[in-house]
């Protein structure tokens, strides 16, 4: 029987499910659209996992991360639950074990990771702002009628330099506009946002940070070459993309579940891959217990509450 780990994290735009071996080796991903449901996301990826599993598979462990990872850690019966910057800092610090700082972009937040001997030391993230994200470029990149797939190629083929204001979606919007009426093309206009994106994430995640190489560039835009090229050019030094760079997360909450099991010698609490098939129903309410009126998320399955967190003193998180 073979021993595998799942690693699962829940993000607001997609869901990736990773499974590794006890090398750590990536034998299974996937990508699911999370569509604002990621209790079916989950569901919908595990019967498509179970189904490419090898028929003497047995699950040792599982990890989640991600905005969804109480939720979904809960759901499955998660060993680990961690935060996006553990994860995404445990799978890098494993591909790239000198690993000093860590660019991430994904498709509705940004963060930047500094790493010194393998722990994390600093971060940011970036929630609010869209000008730095990839549903920013999707966005730019349909109303020029250039799918996504080619924006980043085209942005080489730029002969000229255009600087585009980048520190806002609208700014950058309006200036695209303006330079393409002043008779840029379109491949320089790219080039420009690639720069103007990279140049308003380094201001703005990088800002009072030491950020030194060897620099590991992932998320789902670490695809667009235009990017990489434009952080080359800002920092002066090669970024590398490592192999499995749009599904970080979910490798490093896999890596940080085995990690676990082989330490404590715990067995699985994985619930099984019928939890596809169980009735779980989250609901919200305010602690009136004291000031600080906390929003506290109940799970229930099958009409019993199996879950609860959110309440700063424990009160309800405990109760269970």
């Amino acid at each position: 029987m073979k021993e595998f780990y799942i690693g699962i994290d829940v993000g607001s735009v997609s869901t990736n499910i990773v499974l590794i071996d006890n090398n750590c080796d990536v034998h299974y991903s996937a990508y699911t659209r999370t569509n604002g449901q990621p209790l079916d996301s989950v569901k919908k990826g595990l019967k498509e996992l179970q189904r490419a599993l090898p028929a003497d598979a047995y699950i040792n462990g599982v990890g989640s991360t991600g905005s969804g990872r109480q939720l979904i850690g809960t759901m499955v019966g998660a060993d680990v639950v961690k935060n996006e910057i553990t994860a995404h800092a445990t799978a890098t610090a494993h591909i790239v074990p000198d690993v000093k700082t860590i660019f991430e972009i994904g498709g509705q937040d940004s963060k930047i990771i500094v790493i010194d001997n393998q722990m994390v030391v600093d971060f940011a993230m970036n929630t609010v702002c869209a000008a730095g994200t990839g549903s920013f470029l999707d966005h730019q990149a349909e109303r020029l009628g250039i799918p996504i797939e080619e924006f980043g190629a085209m942005a080489l083929m730029a002969e000229r330099d255009v600087r585009i204001a980048g520190r806002c979606t609208v700014f950058a919007e309006s200036d695209m506009i303006a330079k393409q009426q002043f008779g840029f093309s379109k491949s320089e206009i790219i080039k420009g946002l690639c720069e103007a994106l990279v140049r308003n994430y380094i201001n703005n995640l990088g800002r009072g940070k030491k950020l030194d190489p060897p620099y590991v560039f992932q998320g789902g835009v670490a695809a667009n070459i235009g990017i990489k090229t434009a952080f080359e050019k800002e920092i002066g030094h090669e970024v590398i993309v490592p192999k499995n760079f749009n599904i970080m997360g979910a490798l490093g909450s896999a890596i940080l579940a085995k990690e676990y099991i082989l330490e404590t010698s715990s067995s699985t609490k994985f619930r099984g891959f019928e939890t596809a098939d169980l009735d779980f129903q989250p609901s919200a309410f305010e602690c009136g217990g004291c000031s600080n009126k906390c929003e506290v998320i109940k799970v229930e399955m099958d009409s019993k509450v199996v879950a609860m967190w959110g309440d700063r003193c424990g009160k309800w998180t405990n109760s269970l």
